[in-house]
């Protein structure tokens, strides 16, 4: 018992010691010149992470924020020998509400605090979309393609083809219908033609049929910001804003509007992206 006594004895000033060794070195450390210096950078470059917002049965993407992480920072200058700005390493500050903790709400449109803007095309199964992939190549313009599923099976080539130039393709139904064991499969053929893992669903408007599949799956159900019809340039002037969402039927119309829509929106000083860039959180920080 004596020699138990005296173990914990030794256990309990070892961590005391230990406690206030730390404490020591982290007091010595925040009195160091890099380190207050560190310290006042990140007052003057944090940027607070944005929660995603949530309206009734639609969800609004957040964005991250960033600070300096002081440990890596302090490293890497005390090696240097002095404080240096470009030395500073960053770190996010993740949204405490993301959608990604939500997939039972819709999602109408990006965060709006970037200058970007997604276009999305419905692609059925007697579509061909051949032209449409031209007009996006020849105005160097990147797009999200919902398929449908049967079409997917018979249209591996031109998937693939597809993914190779950097378009996003997600699952839209499986011959206009949303059985989970045909849609499920589809998402398996999209992932395995892509090597993505799919993430969002499409609906024109509020279809609970969609979004409780769609939820199940842990898919994120779209409805776009803009619909477009027979006049798609007069719809997108019209509506279009930070953070829209504008889908396309693939019909005549579309195919001859559509360079010059891809023309006003960039003129107007967006930046076309893909749903996963649009939508996403992260904050990229450098």
């Amino acid at each position: 018992m004596k020699k138990l006594y005296q173990v914990l004895v030794v256990i309990v000033l070892s961590l005391i010691s230990f406690f206030y060794t730390e404490r020591v070195i982290d007091f010595i450390r925040d009195k160091d010149p890099i380190m207050k210096n560190i310290k006042e950078y990140d007052k003057e470059t944090r940027i607070d992470a944005v929660n995603a917002t949530i309206d009734k049965d639609k969800i609004t993407p957040g964005i991250a924020g960033k600070k300096v992480n002081y440990d890596e920072s302090f490293q890497k200058m005390k090696k240097y020998g002095a404080y240096n700005e470009s030395l500073t390493v960053f770190e996010e500050i993740m949204p405490t509400i993301s959608i990604d903790d939500y997939y039972d709400k819709y999602i109408s449109a990006g965060s709006g605090i970037n200058n970007d803007v997604s276009l999305v095309f419905e692609v059925k199964s007697n579509d061909n979309i051949s032209n449409i992939i031209n007009i996006l190549k020849n105005n160097n313009t990147t797009a999200t393609f919902f398929v449908d599923g049967l079409w997917l099976e018979n249209n591996r080539t031109t998937a693939t083809e597809m993914a190779a130039l950097g378009y996003e393709i997600e699952i839209l139904n499986y011959d206009n219908k949303y059985q989970e064991l045909y849609f499920s499969s589809s998402l398996n053929l999209v992932n395995s033609i892509t090597n993505v893992k799919p993430k969002y669903c499409y609906a024109r408007y509020d279809k609970k049929e969609v979004l409780e599949l769609c939820e199940k799956l842990e898919l994120h159900t779209i409805i776009p910001t803009i619909l477009t019809g027979n006049y798609p340039y007069n719809d997108v002037v019209k509506k279009i804003k930070k953070g829209s969402i504008i889908s396309f039927s693939i019909n005549s119309s579309t195919e001859i509007e559509l360079p010059t829509v891809i023309n006003y929106i960039k003129q107007k000083g967006y930046a076309i992206n893909t749903l996963d860039i649009l939508l996403s959180e992260a904050s990229n920080i450098k």
